[in-house]
């Protein structure tokens, strides 16, 4: 299976970016093709605005990468509760359809949040972004989340055993999901 991996962050020192770097290695060693793309390699994207950010060649790159995989991982910094800003950003213009025969990339695919916060009763904060992509998008959202916080993390910044457990057992569960949704006879479009 193909799985892309998105780190959302623009931190130089972003933890959820190792998330997303040990997300695509575990996922690789366990034979499936995992390609990660980060925004910071990218200067992050151009501001959402349902017009120019179209025709900026990062839309297409990775509206792709989305579109083409059998499931996403979205590895995000929590901030104020919610993912990064960053994050919302990417699902807006990858999510939009309209003019130009767009058509959203997200329609039924399985995704996976693998986040990093610095309060540990932050672990809810993907929720309300989990419930948008199923309601308007029919994504599958793995009920296995991992949420690390400063606990997690060695001083040398190494993650901590049970963290690496943690994110191995929701990769398992993420690639079960994928293969077993990924010839489902059907496919999801705008509907209310």
């Amino acid at each position: 299976m193909k799985i892309t991996v998105i780190s959302c962050s623009l931190d130089p020192n972003s933890r959820s970016r190792r998330l997303a770097m040990a997300s695509a290695s575990m996922i690789n060693q366990s034979g499936h093709d995992a390609s990660l793309v980060d925004l910071r390699d990218l200067n992050g994207l151009p501001p959402f605005d349902n017009d120019l950010a179209f025709d900026d060649p990062r839309y297409e790159l990775l509206h792709s990468a989305i579109q083409l995989a059998d499931g996403i991982v979205i590895a995000s910094p929590v901030y104020n509760w919610a993912l990064s800003s960053t994050a919302k950003n990417l699902i807006e213009m990858t999510g939009a359809t309209g003019d130009r025969g767009r058509r959203s990339a997200w329609f039924d695919k399985v995704v996976t949040f693998v986040c990093s916060g610095g309060l540990p009763h932050s672990y809810m904060a993907y929720g309300t972004t989990a419930l948008s992509m199923m309601l308007d998008f029919k994504c599958i959202v793995n009920p296995y989340v991992v949420y690390a916080t400063e606990r997690d993390w060695s001083q040398r910044e190494e993650p901590h055993e049970k963290l690496v457990d943690r994110l191995r057992k929701t990769l398992e569960v993420k690639l079960v999901l994928a293969d077993r949704l990924r010839n489902r006879p059907y496919k999801s479009d705008w509907e209310v």
